[in-house]
């Protein structure tokens, strides 16, 4: 429900706030007043196509701004959901529009494409007469209110379940099929990259541990000195050494310990460290025979490690990374190798899909066409009442149960009308006469109408061409569909404004060089003076007022009634 409009430097408008609530809200005004115009600032925020001049003249930009109540709006919610956007209950769309043509949209404070707010804004409002929103034309919408005055949510879902069972398969099946085409040669392809792996056999770590031995061979002369030289200087030098100094060192305290224990401690630790620099002396003795290895060693080192970084460059990945490779490989290979007895097998459940999606879909096409048949003809009754006596409605319901299976089923829905006597029905999109369309879609929508509606509608200028009774019978359609949740109605008619629950006038105001926008709910001693002027035009007489109050309080007692 749209519960809030605010526009800004819109067309004529400087600054325009509106409050609006449930049920029938009738918008009347002077011919050229702006009437029309809000309704364009509202197609405006749902991400109807915007111009630069739509700026009033002499501002920046124009701003437009609408908040709906989406707390009993379940797909709405979902939506919102989806796009991962918080909401109370609630979705403020605002848009704002520069004189040098750019515009923004934002959905609770976030950015969106056009596109997109589009996508929520049709699940929000649903605009009948004369504009780029008029539902009644669009195929998927004829075929939504056909569901709906059907009530075949419990036959769609199943259907929309096997579809997309159905593409899954498909997209599985169309994947392994085209690697299947070129099965011949990735297979030999791949035999031969995980035979070369494997031939090379590196195991985990290697690759570290080559690299470590190839630097200490690279390095082999460099480190015999300096080891040479170490073991000389700590224990191999002819009496020079580290050892034979500790050594001496040693007999000095131990001859003369005897005479002071306090000498003990220092003793020890000669010892200890006499005893260190003798191991280490052999450490580097072993580490000197170490180095004298044979010298193909280092030949077969360095042919492994190029062999490995060889590998890794043609595969192209790090050369640790060669095990994963492998891994990678022969996974692919199984999978290619076996991919006959798969494939034949998602030809088996894709054709299992395809029945259980024929077989709901079948079911739900039969369901739709009594639907149809029974909307039709109630549509029929009520464009005659609607003063288009003699008009005919039909829905013409094609199925097809080739190609791709729909999320919507195998039905393609078209309106049909003819709106007067005699003539053949015709696709409604071709209808020439705005009033008519607007009528027509008038008595869809309240056939189809089941319990609340979840959407605000708004008809522009629906009463056009009509008096009188059918006027009044206007009235009391849309008051009924306003019973079921929110209508706007744009009206020059005083028999459709007094069926209405609350009332709103558009004024324009000029000072001979500009003009601007008034708009303001009628208080009910309004209301009269408003209808009254509808009714009478420039001289309102104390008759034309009594006869705005019957009005009003007939429609009041229908109502109540």
């Amino acid at each position: 429900m749209l519960i809030h409009l605010q526009v800004r430097d819109f067309a004529i408008i400087d600054a325009v706030e509106i409050e609006l609530q449930g049920g029938l809200t009738a918008m009347t005004g002077e011919t050229g007043a702006g009437k029309s115009i809000l309704v364009d600032a509202v197609i405006l925020a749902l991400g109807g196509r915007a111009t630069s001049d739509m700026v009033r003249h002499g501002a920046e930009r124009a701003e437009i701004t609408a908040t709906f109540d989406v707390a009993e709006n379940p797909a709405a919610c979902a939506w919102l959901a989806e796009q991962s956007l918080e909401h109370d209950g609630e979705i403020v769309l605002r848009r704002v529009i520069g004189t040098d043509g750019r515009s923004r949209l934002y959905v609770n404070g976030q950015t969106l494409p056009a596109q997109v707010v589009r996508e929520i804004g049709s699940l929000l409002i649903d605009i009948h007469g004369q504009q780029e929103f008029l539902s009644l034309i669009r195929r998927d919408a004829q075929r939504q209110l056909v569901d709906q005055h059907g009530e075949l949510g419990p036959l769609l879902s199943p259907v929309r379940e096997y579809a997309e069972e159905w593409r899954r398969l498909a997209r599985e099946h169309d994947a392994l099929a085209a690697a299947a085409q070129e099965r011949g040669s990735r297979l030999e392809l791949l035999r031969y990259q995980v035979g070369e792996l494997e031939a090379l056999a590196l195991a985990a770590g290697e690759v570290e541990s080559l690299a470590e031995e190839q630097a200490r061979l690279a390095n082999r002369g460099k480190l015999a000195e300096s080891a040479r030289s170490a073991l000389a200087l700590a224990y191999d030098a002819d009496g020079s050494d580290a050892h034979a100094i500790v050594s001496r060192a040693v007999g000095q305290l131990g001859s003369v310990v005897q005479f002071d224990a306090r000498l003990g401690g220092s003793l020890r630790l000669l010892e200890e460290a006499g005893i260190a620099i003798k191991e280490a002396g052999g450490e580097l003795a072993g580490y000197l025979d170490m180095l004298d290895v044979d010298p193909q060693r280092q030949e077969w080192v360095e042919r492994r490690m190029a062999a490995i970084e060889e590998l890794a460059r043609k595969h192209r990945v790090a050369a640790g990374e060669l095990p994963a490779q492998l891994e990678s490989l022969a996974s692919e290979l199984g999978q290619l190798e076996n991919s006959e007895i798969t494939l034949s097998e998602l030809q088996r459940r894709l054709a299992e899909a395809r029945k259980r999606y024929d077989s709901g879909a079948a079911r739900l096409s039969k369901a739709r066409r009594g639907a149809a048949a029974r909307l039709a003809e109630s549509v029929t009754g009520l464009m005659a009442l609607l003063g288009m006596p003699g008009g005919k409605f039909e829905i013409e319901v094609a199925s097809t149960t080739t190609g791709e299976p729909s999320m919507d089923g195998i039905d393609r829905m078209e309106f049909l009308v003819s709106a007067n006597p005699g003539q053949p029905v015709r696709p409604v999109a071709k209808v020439a006469s705005g009033g008519e369309l607007s009528r027509i879609s008038l008595a869809v929508q309240v056939a189809a109408a089941h319990g609340s509606s979840r959407t605000c509608m708004i008809f522009d200028e629906i009463d056009a061409g009509v008096g009188g009774a059918v006027a009044e019978m206007v009235g009391r359609q849309l008051a009924g569909l306003g019973a079921r949740g929110q209508v706007l109605c744009v009206t020059h008619l005083a028999q459709v404004a007094s069926q209405a629950d609350h009332q709103v006038r558009v004024a324009k105001l000029t000072d001979g060089r500009t003009s601007r926008m008034m708009v303001s709910e009628l208080t009910s001693n309004e209301r009269v003076e408003e209808l009254a002027r509808m009714l009478g035009g420039m001289e309102i007489t104390r008759k034309t007022r009594d006869h705005a109050r019957e009005m009003l309080k007939a429609a009041a007692t229908a109502r109540v009634g």
